[in-house]
């Protein structure tokens, strides 16, 4: 994670896009107004002084305009001065132009957007002309120099195309970043999309081996950060980190959440910005609580797991989608997690202490074999 303290800020649910699987977005819905982002600001202020990220999400944050960023994100530097903040986006660019872009660059927003292959899987999933708009946003933002990453969501669907989908990405140099596509707390609209825990575990696997043979035209930021974890003995992305407290989410309104996952649902709601909440009215909420009861269930539950200290059960969110909102399990996924982990912790074993791997370690050479997690772990630290 880039900083200790993350506020993930959602302009709007509202989007123009219609993709099948998606249970974050709306058609209609208000757009979070100036008043609110500086309340936003006053909010945080008063709630500490750590380092911050602040990402724009939604729905389709760009629907907020360019008048909504041109103020917004001098406001939030400024009130948030002396600390540090980065900004992130998460955008579809359709509404990306060069008044948006030149802003955007401006102030460093980085933006990730979303591809999930090839342009007919792609529009298969997201809708007709769904890769040609974003394709278009992402030349806009290239020619403004904003820097873009791509998101593939693997559904169950796609998933049997993964050779084509790693050819896409590894063909248009594309950095990727994967979600599996997942079930809602809100609907089950999604359920048929969803990747099963199982088929996902194989697929981490499957990617982890295609990075490690094409390593100069495939990089995968979700193996960089398992890998990576495994190393420092902690999550270092929201999914394996304990993010109760250090991440928050505020909507259009001002609401504040746990995470931008749960933005519009009242009984999630932890107040609002305009009250400025301290951190001890914040844990006195129904929503603080629920969250806490899972890290509680994961410190019994999982203790006997290898991986624990940096898995952590998983996403609070996803755990909490099978049981209608209650800490009874883990991160259905655990499954493709603890998958992904063995297969990671144990090459690397086997790098280490079977044949040269220690010696060849510490001359500052290269075991014999095929590259492994250690010269994964060389490129990732030479970057």
């Amino acid at each position: 994670m880039k900083t200790p303290f993350h506020l993930m800020l959602i302009p709007t649910l509202r989007c123009p896009a219609r993709c099948a699987y998606c249970w974050s977005s709306e058609h209609t819905g208000p757009v979070m107004d100036l008043e609110t982002v500086w309340a936003a600001v006053d909010w945080l202020a008063g709630l500490n002084d750590d380092p911050v990220t602040v990402t724009f999400h939604g729905g389709e944050p760009l629907v907020a305009g360019p008048e909504f960023y041109e103020a917004a994100l001098p406001m939030i530097e400024e009130g948030l001065a002396p600390r540090t903040v980065a900004f992130a986006m998460q955008s579809n660019l359709w509404l990306l132009d060069d008044r948006l872009a030149a802003v955007l660059a401006a102030h460093r927003v980085p933006v990730g957007t979303s591809l999930d292959g090839p342009p007919d899987l792609n529009d298969a999933q997201r809708g007709k002309g769904y890769t040609e708009r974003t394709r278009a946003g992402m030349e806009m933002a290239r020619r403004h120099g904003v820097q873009v990453s791509v998101i593939c969501t693997f559904t169950a669907q796609s998933v049997l195309e993964r050779d084509a989908i790693v050819g896409f990405f590894r063909e248009n140099g594309f950095v990727m970043k994967l979600h599996p596509a997942l079930p809602s707390l809100r609907d089950d609209r999604p359920e048929p999309y969803a990747l099963p825990p199982e088929e996902y575990g194989e697929l981490l696997v499957y990617l982890l081996d295609q990075y490690l043979a094409h390593p100069d035209t495939l990089r995968i930021m979700n193996i960089d950060d398992l890998v990576k974890s495994v190393f420092v003995r902690r999550g270092t992305v929201c999914t394996f980190a304990d993010c109760l407290g250090t991440t928050f989410a505020v909507g259009p309104d001002g609401g504040i959440y746990p995470c931008y996952r749960f933005v519009g649902m009242e009984e999630w709601r932890m107040g609002s910005v305009r009250d400025r909440p301290t951190r001890a009215e914040l844990e006195a909420t129904q929503a603080w609580q629920r969250l806490a009861a899972f890290r509680t269930f994961v410190d019994e539950h999982c203790r006997p797991c290898r991986h624990i200290r940096y898995c952590r059960g998983g996403c609070p969110y996803n755990a909490l989608v099978p049981t209608g909102g209650e800490a009874t399990g883990v991160d259905p996924h655990c499954v493709a997690y603890r998958r992904i982990y063995d297969e990671i912790t144990d090459r690397l074993n086997r790098e280490m202490f079977g044949g040269d791997g220690m010696e060849a370690m510490l001359m500052g050479r290269r075991p014999a074999g095929p590259p492994g997690i250690m010269a994964l772990m060389q490129r990732m630290v030479s970057r």
